[in-house]
């Protein structure tokens, strides 16, 4: 298949108002994304034929390589001519940190893979109502290379109202604003959406300790999107703890705290079920058009249900530049009853295996390329 042909039926698929796991479709689209990156990135192609896999004995999914997210701050892992880029996402670090790079030469699936996955995990209810959404992140202007900000900026363009906006400058909160944003919410009794990493909301809540109980009272059906880790420069934050903070300072069910799960180097991302769930157990829920592994880092199988293991993610959003990716994190499946959707939850990094799975890659790719 060629690459439009491909991107034309997972946009389809993102397109479609219900999910359903469909394991033909999925399979025929990653074995066909998997030939067209093999022919098309060099540094890949030399990836694979090291592990000994080529599309040619590859039958499924799950044997597709998976690049470890450290080999893009080592290659630009793209499969198209680099001069043809239209944006660039960066992954966080220092000014002294080497970043990670996922270049892209088309938005469209980026953007209608986030936007399908926000308007079913957190905006079922008012998608096309136009709601007040505030971000507690830096705007486009600022961070122009923010996989998160270009999130944000899509969905205030798409779904929110003209009230909408960021709320974070030069690396301080704007609190008068953001509390006039609430109290105008509050006056008219409509919902108001907030988007923000979790360190912000930890800024916030360090911010307002002193604050009067009502002050930031949110209206019903209110909600709060938070992301990132919990582990910031001078503190660790228990995600459960965070949540508990937020429901009594914004006086929202914790279950109106959803957690999202994403990474520069995927398209897609991944959202606590509570919203949708609020009495099931609360987990990450994949959309259709991904596939999540969790597998023993030094033998690469699948972990028994239940058991630990490296987070590997197959995502066809991720048409130009390498579908499977190998994350950093630790991970495990979460039981769920009979009829309700599977999911599972980020336990935390596992550095020294990604380090490990990290070296040997990149060992591979230089030595096949000469830069040893």
């Amino acid at each position: 298949m060629k690459r439009s042909e491909i991107e034309e039926e997972v946009l389809a698929w993102m397109s479609e108002l219900t999910w359903a796991t469909d394991d033909a479709r999925f399979k025929k689209l990653a074995l066909a994304l998997f030939k067209y990156q093999y022919d098309h990135c060099e540094a890949y192609a030399r990836f694979c034929q090291a592990l000994g896999r080529t599309p040619d004995e590859t039958h499924h999914f799950a044997d597709i390589p998976a690049i470890p997210t450290g080999a893009f701050k080592e290659f630009d892992l793209c499969c198209f001519d680099i001069a043809s880029r239209i944006k660039t996402f960066q992954t966080s670090g220092t000014s002294t940190d080497r970043r990670g790079n996922l270049h892209l030469d088309t938005l469209k699936l980026y953007e209608a893979s986030l936007l399908a996955s926000l308007r079913r995990n957190i905006l079922d209810d008012l998608v096309g109502q136009r709601p007040r959404m505030r971000f507690l992140a830096p705007d486009a202007d600022e961070e122009p290379n923010s996989s998160l900000t270009h999130m944000f900026e899509t969905l205030r363009l798409a779904e929110g109202g003209p009230a909408s906006a960021f709320d974070l400058h030069d690396g301080l909160l704007d609190l008068a604003a953001l509390q006039e944003a609430v109290s105008a919410a509050g006056q008219g009794d409509a919902p108001i959406l907030l988007f923000g990493t979790s360190f912000a909301f930890v800024h916030f809540l360090d911010a307002t300790v002193d604050s009067a109980a009502d002050d930031w009272r949110l209206p019903p059906g209110s909600r709060l999107m938070e992301t990132g880790g919990f582990k910031g420069r001078s503190r660790e934050v228990h995600p459960k703890m965070l949540r508990d903070d937020l429901a009594r300072r914004f006086a929202i069910p914790e279950t109106n705290i959803i957690n999202q799960y994403g990474m520069t180097e995927l398209g897609s991302q991944f959202y606590d079920s509570t919203w949708l769930d609020g009495s099931g157990p609360r987990r990450k829920l994949a959309p259709p058009w991904t596939r999540v592994r969790i597998i023993d880092p030094m033998t690469r199988q699948d972990v028994a249900p239940g058991e630990e293991g490296m987070i590997v993610i197959h995502d066809l959003a991720n048409t130009g530049s390498i579908a499977a990716i190998q994350t950093a994190d630790l991970g495990r499946w979460v039981p769920v009853k009979s009829g309700e959707e599977p999911g599972f939850n980020i336990l935390g990094r596992f550095n020294g295996a990604e380090e490990r799975g990290c070296s040997i890659a990149t060992d591979i790719m230089l030595e096949a390329s000469g830069r040893t």
